[in-house]
This record gives structure tokens, C-alpha cells and sequence, in this order.
């Protein structure tokens, strides 16, 4: 299939992924070459101590350089500084945000660009909470935290969007170097921020239901904290939007 004319760079941001990094690289390349796009995957690996890295250098072997891009850091800085690390280097007009741990899964990514492409969309978010989108492998709890942090936002925010604390999205390069530099929180609430400061702009922003799956390898990143500093975070930008 031939391209689009586009180039799609594929952050994926990691920290002690080395059992999930080779699966979820087999998958980008197997969606991203049957679709015929054009396409890069710039791994930002935040020191993990597991070995991460390692695997990342035998699948760049594998693969090619000009397809697995390495870019690590020393040290764990942040997600919002992981993806301004990973926009400098990259080379596509459109960037694709995913996570390493295979709760998203690749298959969605030409239906992000489908769909962007027939709106001129600035941003395509993927959706748990819309269409046929839904969540597996979460507990109770889980499900209940997400829900709440998802329903409190809309309240208070009105975002103009089904699912502000995912992080699978599509961006236009320049729309989301100028909502990075927009956004003042960190941790959990960073991806919400981001919708928001979208919408103070104007930029145009359209969904794809997805399926979340919860991982299979490796810790969940959630915890108390995060909560809290959601919570703290979701009103400021109340009082501050």
C-alpha cells in the first residue's frame, strides 16, 4: 500500500519494560507495515534499571535504526518531559503517543490516522468511555478510580472529549509541542491538562473507541499519590480554565 505522503513518529515513553517492550514493537511494526504508512518508533527509556535498554538495542538490530529510534535519558524526569525529549528527535509531521505496557493496543493506530485524515483533525484521541470502547483486567477499584477522576473532569472542565486520562492519542507535531508548553502538571493528571489547554486553543479534537487492557507484565505506575496530586491538580485547572 503506498503511503499518505505523512510520517508518523511513535513516542513510546518506558521504565522497566523489558518483557513488554519486544511485544509491543512486534505489533507497531506488523500494524504500521500492513497499512503502508510511513512511520518511526522513538524509544525514551527513563533509566530503567531492569535491562530495558538492552532489549531495546537487540530489537533496533532487528529491526533498523531508521525504524527503532533510541533516545534514552539517565534518570526517571517525567512523562510531559519524556514526550518534549522524544518530539525533538522526532522526524514525522504527526506524532503518535502509545504506552509500552500493551494495555493499548497497536491495531487502533490506522484508525487514527483514518480518521484524522478525513477531518484535517488537530488531535485523535482513543476513548474507553465511548462507542464500543471499554476496559478489561482492572479490579473494582481500579475501575471505579478512573470512572470518577473521568466523570469529575467532565463536570468541571467540559473538554469536549469521552476519555481525558488516556494516553493514546494522535497529534498534529506542532499542536502538541504548543500544548505541551501549555500544561503546568505532571504524573496522572498531564494527559487531562492536555485536552484542556487543546481545547483553550481551538484545535479540533476527534475519538476512536478503543479496548484498554490492563498489563500483563510488570507494575502498574498508579498509586496514592498520584491520586492525590490528580485531585489537587484537576482543581487548579478549574480555577484556572
Amino acid at each position: 500500500m503506498p503511503s499518505n505522503g505523512h510520517k508518523y513518529s511513535i513516542l513510546l515513553p518506558t521504565y522497566n519494560e523489558k518483557d513488554n517492550l519486544p511485544i509491543i514493537i512486534w505489533l507497531i511494526v506488523k500494524y504500521m507495515k500492513a497499512s503502508g504508512y510511513e512511520y518511526e518508533v522513538i524509544v525514551i527509556d527513563d533509566g530503567s534499571p531492569d535491562g530495558t535498554l538492552d532489549v531495546a538495542k537487540d530489537l533496533q538490530k532487528i529491526y533498523g535504526e531508521d525504524r527503532i529510534v533510541l533516545r534514552p535519558r539517565t534518570a526517571k524526569l517525567g512523562l510531559g518531559t519524556a514526550y518534549i525529549h522524544g518530539i525533538k528527535h522526532a522526524t514525522g509531521d504527526f506524532i503518535i503517543i502509545i504506552d509500552a505496557d500493551l494495555s493499548h493496543h497497536p491495531k487502533f493506530i490506522p484508525e487514527f490516522i483514518e480518521l484524522q485524515a478525513k477531518g484535517d483533525y488537530d488531535i485523535v484521541s482513543g476513548t474507553r468511555y465511548a462507542g464500543d470502547g471499554g476496559v478489561f483486567g482492572w479490579d473494582f477499584k481500579r475501575k471505579l478510580i478512573s470512572r470518577g477522576a473521568n466523570f469529575l473532569s467532565q463536570i468541571l472542565l467540559r473538554p469536549n472529549a469521552s476519555d481525558l486520562t488516556g494516553s493514546f492519542r494522535l497529534y498534529k507535531k506542532d499542536v502538541l509541542e504548543k500544548c505541551i508548553a501549555s500544561c503546568v502538571s505532571k504524573g496522572y493528571v498531564f494527559q487531562m491538562e492536555m485536552l484542556v489547554r487543546a481545547r483553550q486553543h481551538g484545535y479540533t479534537i476527534a475519538e476512536v473507541p478503543i479496548t484498554f487492557v490492563d498489563r500483563i507484565y510488570g507494575t502498574s505506575k498508579l498509586g496514592g499519590t498520584e491520586i492525590v496530586q490528580f485531585a489537587k491538580n484537576l482543581l487548579y485547572l478549574f480555577a484556572t480554565t
